[in-house]
């Protein structure tokens, strides 16, 4: 580790605060437009890069930001093809997490699902379904306010999907809440962050407003849900560039900052201050000390 980046560990008796979510994203909603839009698939996660990809940064803010873009939705094509998908579209998709819909309008306009996005920030809704009108998918994606933790529906999806939102989560609660809302032999696929090194989770926690989690402690929440591991795919190698290329957009968006102009969508400090995270989160991407994985879990009962 570096000497230079001392980390407290968590306090005891810390405790994750579940009404800072809704408020964390709320105040995200207009950076989140602002660095990855302008959409109408906008993605508010970590990117695919070629195996040993490192693109050159000394390139405009333009390019970077096409890089990333092109990045996260290339993970979210490369999960669904992993997973079936284009074999077998499923017909039905509860997106939980859904952010500003830029996963919930893949699987409709791509797989032509119909799709119900969740959120826990209200700011998101209106959001979700102007994109949907702008992708002509209206028709097939809608998104609510709820917590997936207490959320309940009479119908029944062929599919679930978490993209780098479960570690807001519990655990237990998630999986049986997706075990009640899928169809016998449903499936449910993840995209997250796991810890290998717990003395970064205070760190990462702390940041992100999270609560991340160990691969073993996700497993044992889907078998007692009755799901099986059906695939686990480690993409940390693959992902880490993007806190390069993020980095690198962040400096650009610094320097084009006109004290004197319109006021932008976030502060100088803040912007600083995400770009010196986003060089300590590569290095704890690079060195696996957390490690991105898509898993897909399959309700038992069916094939």
């Amino acid at each position: 580790m570096d000497s230079k980046l001392v980390i407290q560990p968590p306090q005891a008796g810390q405790v994750f605060d579940e009404s800072q979510v809704p408020l964390y994203y709320s105040r995200k909603t207009a950076d989140i437009l602002h660095k990855y839009g302008p959409g109408p698939r906008v993605h508010f996660h970590m990117g695919l890069f070629a195996p040993g990809a490192t693109p050159n940064t000394t390139v405009s803010q333009r390019v970077l930001k096409r890089r990333i873009v092109e990045s996260q939705e290339a993970i979210v094509e490369h999960a669904a093809r992993s997973w079936g998908a284009y074999a077998t579209p499923p017909g039905s998709v509860l997106d939980i997490g859904c952010g500003v819909g830029g996963g919930s309008l893949y699987w409709a306009q791509e797989h032509g699902a119909e799709v119900t996005g969740l959120t826990v920030a209200a700011e998101h809704i209106p959001v979700v379904h102007e994109f949907a009108r702008q992708a002509g998918v209206a028709d097939r994606v809608t998104a609510h306010l709820a917590d997936v933790h207490t959320f309940t529906t009479e119908a029944k999806f062929d599919a679930a999907y978490a993209n780098e939102s479960s570690g807001y989560m519990d655990r237990e609660r998630l999986f049986r809440v997706v075990a009640a809302a899928l169809k016998p032999g449903g499936w449910f696929g993840i995209q997250e962050h796991f810890i290998c090194r717990p003395e970064w989770t205070s760190f990462i926690d702390g940041y992100y407003k999270t609560r991340l989690g160990t691969f073993t402690e996700y497993l044992r929440a889907a078998e007692a849900a009755g799901f099986e591991l059906e695939q686990d795919e480690d993409v940390t190698d693959r992902v880490a560039e993007f806190w390069v290329q993020s980095m690198a957009w962040n400096t650009a968006e610094l320097d084009r900052m006109d004290p004197a102009g319109p006021r932008p969508a976030w502060s100088r400090e803040r912007l600083q201050e995400s770009t010196i995270t986003h060089g300590k989160l590569f290095r704890i991407w690079r060195d696996h000390a957390l490690e991105t994985r898509l898993l897909l879990f399959r309700l038992s009962g069916g094939r």
